[in-house]
């Protein structure tokens, strides 16, 4: 009698990083720098290798992580969701066995600082630990699901925000205020709709064109601009209005998620000491903290 049975799997490599130059072919001392972290999983026939320890099918991880690096020297890697379809065509391309093939891209943010007035040709700060990231899973039937995403942007505002009205129970201790701090650690994501993309190597010419790089900007500057801009009356509000901005300006994306921790900044009481504290000095509360989560999609009945 058999008391198991291999429902799924999937392996690979994780953790694979790269540090990449692009010199510039009329000054090779002007460069740009792309920093990137790559999980690589396959799917396909491998299920002896789980049931019945047969090897034989089993692409070493050895092997997935020096694919990386050889495509990451061989091809562009800029910007990161061609990467990872280039990444995820290789290996059904490759392997007949393989059916389907799970790419995570993240990319660390590098960016150029002023020198004398202007950009410095090859050096750069590190603005982490903010990342851009993009996911993709790809199958030998040629169905794929491709998302990016904003990670770990850390921001705050200390006014311009309220929260009141809410639901009083006797459980509830947390006073209405028209006036707060907020704070979050950005997590958004937006996913594509691969019927308007085409196919998967349609990929390649939206990158050439600079579709993704476009999409990531106007997100990261939706995002900031709404934050700072909004009186915000909670965060659920705000990030609906992030989302639905997204989905307006990028025809493109089907569906926009946001994972907001709200950082709490309690107001401390001096009033021991005989001062009033009229929102100036705060604790930073390093937990618990709330946290928020939507999905927001286009309305069909929209014309967004």
């Amino acid at each position: 009698m058999s008391y198991s049975a291999l429902s799924s799997s999937t392996y690979g490599k994780d953790n694979v990083k790269f540090l990449k130059v692009k010199k510039d072919p009329q000054n090779p001392k002007k460069q740009e720098v792309i920093e990137a972290t790559v999980c690589c999983l396959l799917e396909g026939d491998f299920d002896v290798s789980y049931t019945e320890a047969d090897n034989s099918p089993i692409v070493p991880t050895d092997t997935v992580k020096n694919t990386v690096l050889v495509l990451a020297k061989t091809t562009e890697v800029w910007p990161i969701e061609r990467f990872a379809a280039k990444v995820a065509t290789h290996f059904i391309e490759k392997y007949s066995h393989v059916s389907g093939v799970s790419v995570s891209v993240t990319q660390d943010r590098w960016v150029k600082y002023e020198v004398n007035g202007k950009l410095h040709d090859h050096s750069f700060i590190h603005e982490g630990p903010e990342k851009r990231i993009t996911n993709l899973h790809y199958t030998r039937q040629g169905d794929y699901k491709l998302s990016s995403s904003i990670k770990d942007l850390t921001v705050l505002k200390s006014t311009g925000s309220m929260f009141y009205g809410f639901n009083k129970c006797d459980f509830t201790t947390l006073a209405p205020t028209t006036d707060r701090i907020l704070s979050t650690d950005v997590d958004a994501t937006w996913a594509f709709d691969s019927k308007k993309i085409g196919s998967i190597y349609e990929v390649e010419k939206l990158a050439k064109q600079g579709a993704f790089d476009k999409i990531y900007a106007l997100a990261r500057k939706i995002t900031l601009d709404k934050f700072a801009l909004e009186n915000s009356p909670s965060v659920q509000a705000t990030m609906y209005n992030m989302a639905t901005d997204i989905l307006k300006s990028a025809p493109l994306v089907q569906d926009v998620t946001y994972s907001l921790p709200n950082k709490h900044y309690f107001l401390m009481d001096l009033k021991w000491k005989g001062l009033e504290n009229d929102n100036e000095l705060f604790y930073p509360s390093p937990h618990p903290n709330g946290l928020i989560k939507c999905t927001v999609v286009r309305d069909a009945k929209a014309k967004l």
